[in-house]
């Protein structure tokens, strides 16, 4: 069995519990995750559906991706901390996006693959070692 972690927002109204360690870590450079995170990227865990579990309300802003799937960006009504993304495909191969940056405890975090890296922002160097994806 795998251990847990939790996270949550910043006002502390959605908390998670979410199987560790997570099937992956990414960071997305894509401009969309540029403008929901309002920094150069989002970093991004992937779990399995049955191993996340929310407490709390989220409301949710859908939106059309590039790929031209439908993009739902679940984030805490009260505050507006980014907790989730879905998508019809995550749907489909039974995963879940969570946004790493709300976990408790994010220090030992690393990342293996950089998606969107066309749309990086140039003044960020990314760490040698890793994949990169200029789309996803």
């Amino acid at each position: 069995m795998s251990a847990l972690r939790t996270g949550g927002c910043l006002c502390g109204a959605v908390r998670y519990t979410v199987a560790w360690p997570p099937r992956d870590l990414v960071v997305c450079h894509c401009t969309d995750c540029q403008k929901q995170a309002g920094s150069a990227f989002s970093v991004v865990g992937v779990s399995a559906r049955e191993g996340l579990q929310v407490r709390g309300e989220l409301k949710t802003f859908s939106h059309p991706g590039s790929s031209g799937q439908t993009i739902e960006r679940k984030f805490c009504r009260n505050c507006g901390s980014p907790i989730l993304t879905d998508t019809p495909a995550a749907r489909e191969q039974g995963i879940l996006f969570f946004k790493a940056g709300t976990l408790d405890q994010t220090a030992d975090l690393e990342p293996t693959t950089h998606f969107w890296t066309r749309s990086a922002q140039a003044w960020f160097s990314i760490p040698d070692g890793v994949t990169c994806l200029e789309k996803q």
